[in-house]
């Protein structure tokens, strides 16, 4: 079975050889070969470049041995084309120049086309599909408008959100025009990452876990369920992922997408159960787990897979983002256990 077929088998909740495995943020930091590259280009222009966003796309499938490429950009790219200006910082990481917070600012929002103002992402794309040939899936992907949002109007990472969350709740009017307008970015973007060659897209949906169920349901689920649905024609599996989302599993589940992505703060099985096995999953070892010993890091990939138990529909993965400086070694061993233990 090619690497392909068992990825868009777990999708889909197929039979499969071995349980598949790729790692958010698998093309990064804690690869020597990625700083090397990194030390000659600022982190914008890695994106922006089709033929470096490509070579570091397939860093990790040549010396890791994933299951799935994932293409190498930043979720807020889709931001410029709007008209926002950010940029990215060591410490902080990325700044917004001009935070949205009224009405004027979001009626300025523009919509455009993505094959105009990120064609760049789409032309590395069609190297990186050319390169992996049919042997291995690409995966594109997307921040969720919610994440998109929270960028915006806090105007990069916050602790708390409460510049976002008052938005949402004293002025509905704006927040809903403004996740309109997110939503509508965001559909035609996946979309057209899918026609460029991405076999299957991520929903990152990264900070939707600091809000509460009824919340999430009322001011985020509906803009998340406009985007899942408008991409069902296209007949790609879709990946709906969310951190810190263990209590937001059901609607997750309620508001679409074929695999719901769970992070470490709840046992896999227990997540399945809320998600339905109607639904793959994927998910979900901690990120620390890969500063432990090798003998640690099997103990706990085979918890996981005895928690699921065999079922179609597991994609192993982390439950976030590998941290910069886990050792390249244990990355390797982790996608190796997987593969020995789970042979079928």
């Amino acid at each position: 079975m090619t690497r392909k077929q068992r990825f868009m088998n777990a999708c889909r909740r197929l039979p499969v050889d071995m349980t598949p495995v790729w790692i958010m943020r698998q093309a990064g930091r804690f690869m020597q070969s990625y700083r090397k590259i990194r030390a000659r280009h600022s982190f914008i222009e890695m994106c922006k470049d089709p033929d470096t966003a490509a070579t570091v796309t397939l860093l990790p499938v040549e010396r890791l041995c994933v299951d799935a490429a994932i293409i190498f950009a930043d979720i807020l790219l889709p931001l410029e084309g709007m008209g926002v200006g950010f940029g990215f910082t060591e410490q902080n990481g990325p700044v917004i120049h001009r935070p949205i917070r009224t009405l004027r600012h979001i009626d300025a929002l523009k919509t455009t086309d993505p094959h105009e103002s990120l064609d760049y992402v789409l032309s590395a794309i069609k190297l990186v599909k050319r390169a992996l040939g049919t042997e291995t899936p690409l995966i594109g992907f997307s921040g969720a408008p919610f994440t998109l949002a929270s960028y915006l109007v806090e105007g990069g990472h916050s602790q708390n959100y409460l510049t976002t969350k008052a938005m949402m709740l004293r002025a509905p009017g704006a927040w809903n025009k403004l996740m309109t307008r997110l939503s509508e970015t965001v559909l035609l973007y996946l979309g057209a990452q899918i026609e460029a060659g991405a076999d299957a897209v991520q929903l990152f949906d990264s900070w939707a876990g600091c809000l509460s169920p009824p919340d999430y349901e009322a001011y985020v689920m509906p803009f998340n369920t406009r985007i899942l649905n408008g991409l069902k024609k296209y007949r790609a599996p879709v990946i709906n992922f969310a951190t810190d989302n263990a209590g937001l599993l059901r609607l997750m589940s309620s508001s679409g997408g074929d695999v719901i992505g769970v992070d470490w703060r709840i046992r896999i099985d227990q997540a399945w159960e809320l998600i339905g096995h109607s639904k793959a999953i994927q998910g979900n070892l901690d990120p620390a787990v890969l500063f432990a010993r090798t003998d640690e890091i099997k103990r706990q990939v085979k918890t996981i897979l005895g928690m699921t138990a065999g079922r179609n529909g597991h994609i192993f993965n982390l439950g976030h983002g590998v941290l910069p400086t886990t050792p390249e070694s244990h990355v390797k061993a982790l996608v190796e256990l997987i593969h020995e233990l789970s042979e079928r």
